[in-house]
């Protein structure tokens, strides 16, 4: 189940709120729970059973690491070992096992020794982020960063709370374990988790869908006979589509745990208007930046080593990063590739940075971003490497095989075009026009605000009813994560 159905908007969510807010308070955790399991079991039954007997096997680990003194340093690195072997292998398992078969019998057939036969893997929705979230809670209880969780459904509920489960952000246990021993429930924090909500809603349904069709239509085109116009239309609006995707799905997450009483961490910040990719890292998926820096990066060293030894760090961290993102060598290097843009910006340093006039640095900033999400985007390397050279092919501008209108409206409709423009200019508003006129305040400044917010979360949500209604694409891309 994902939050951009009509099935979540006018079934699901309807019943659960009513369900929620009708519990005495002491009994709104359980209720939580139980419509968090319904949520993933809706869609992956088996793996919803797992994923239970998996986050008991974790609680346990860590009652167990807890209860040693903290002088019993060798027991208690067996157990987090224990616990993160038995996290990371049910991740590779599923993520990573047809990967490795493939590439294996791609070997064995060019040493001519057979192949080993395997049925594939099907890839459990979210299992990325649950298990990030399990990494990130036993390393903490080792650290003595937070306590174990006071009892299993209160651990379960934080792994399973469907507002996060499938799509992020990845949330800290210490960051919400008062949050589930108690918490208070308004009206106006209601409101402005609907209010999130339905903005998030728009983001995906309104925009990232139509963008999504255009980037789906020219990637499926011969790539090698792609002329440039073509190729940076289709890059543009796959920029956009993750974008409004991811960012929107944040919204709607952290507008759900909103209505329910929680308070999630912010996970994107107009990322496409960082001056550098350092700042962009920054603004892009806050909460899987935030994992990899405290539980990856400095543990590496992190920048105590010499600026040879940080280069070298960040650059294994974004490889590390580009294999969590997916089992394909487009993703490992589109990890290496920025980990290269960040260990070059570390070793020119940020005074030189800053010295580049704001719109050059954004611009630079963005196209180095844009060429990253061609990577992100085909299937294998080559068919980046073959994209990367139709969009600088400006000998071929416009010449198609065989022959199309030029743009639109086989390739991209007027009403997209909108779209696109529009996604282009939300996205470089700078923050002082947002925080200006109180975009970024959960609740509106005054009685104006409050009546042109309504205005646009139902029209959002009207307008996101309708398309949902009439259209079949509605991708889900984080599934691939």
């Amino acid at each position: 189940m994902v939050f951009a159905s009509l099935f979540f908007l006018y079934a699901f969510l309807p019943l659960f709120l009513g369900c929620y807010y009708l519990a005495p308070l002491r009994w709104r955790n359980a209720v939580a729970l139980v419509a968090s399991v319904v949520f993933y079991a809706w869609g992956e039954p088996v793996f919803a059973g797992i994923l239970l007997v998996a986050s008991v096997v974790v609680y346990l680990i860590s009652l167990g690491i807890q209860r040693l003194p903290v002088t019993s340093r060798r027991p208690r690195q067996w157990l987090l070992a224990l616990g993160l072997v038995a996290s990371l292998a049910l991740l590779v398992y599923c993520k990573y096992s047809n990967f490795f078969v493939a590439n294996l019998n791609g070997l064995l057939g060019y040493l001519r020794h057979g192949s080993i036969a395997w049925t594939a893997v099907a890839l459990p929705i979210g299992v990325s982020f649950f298990t990030f979230q399990k990494i990130s809670y036993l390393v903490d209880v080792y650290r003595g960063t937070s306590r174990p969780a006071r009892n299993l459904p209160d651990f379960l509920l934080y792994v399973m709370l469907f507002p996060q489960l499938i799509a992020g952000p990845i949330i800290r246990y210490h960051d919400i374990a008062g949050q589930i021993e108690h918490r208070d429930h308004t009206a106006d924090r209601f409101l402005a988790g609907a209010w999130r909500f339905l903005l998030g809603l728009g983001r995906k349904v309104l925009f990232a869908n139509p963008l999504g069709l255009v980037a789906d239509r020219i990637f499926g085109h011969d790539l090698a006979s792609l002329p440039a116009a073509y190729a940076w239309v289709g890059i543009l609006c796959y920029t956009f589509q993750i974008y409004f995707d991811f960012a929107g799905y944040s919204d709607m997450a952290i507008g759900l745990a909103r209505m329910m009483g929680f308070e999630f961490i912010e996970n994107f910040n107009r990322p496409y208007t960082a001056r550098s990719v350092t700042e962009f890292w920054r603004r892009w998926h806050i909460s899987l930046t935030n994992f990899m820096r405290d539980y990856l990066y400095i543990p590496l060293g992190g920048n105590r080593a010499g600026s040879s030894r940080t280069g070298l760090n960040l650059w294994l961290v974004f490889l590390v990063s580009g294999f969590w993102h997916g089992a394909s060598t487009s993703f490992i290097a589109w990890g290496a590739y920025h980990g290269s843009l960040l260990s070059l910006e570390r070793g020119l340093g940020r005074q030189r940075l800053e010295r580049l006039p704001a719109v050059l640095g954004t611009v630079l900033t963005f196209l180095l971003v844009l060429l990253g999400w061609v990577l992100f985007r085909t299937a294998t390397l080559a068919d980046a490497i073959t994209y990367v050279g139709r969009l600088f092919d400006f000998a071929h501008w416009n010449a198609v095989n065989p022959p199309l209108d030029f743009v639109w409206p086989e390739v991209i409709s007027r009403r997209a075009t909108a779209v696109l423009l529009l996604a282009a200019v939300i996205s470089f508003l700078p923050d002082r026009f947002w925080t200006r006129f109180g975009w970024d305040d959960p609740l509106p400044r005054s009685f104006r605000g409050g009546v042109l917010r309504t205005v646009i979360a139902a029209a959002c949500l009207l307008l996101a009813s309708a398309a949902l209604a009439g259209q079949s694409y509605n991708p889900f891309i984080y599934f691939r994560f």
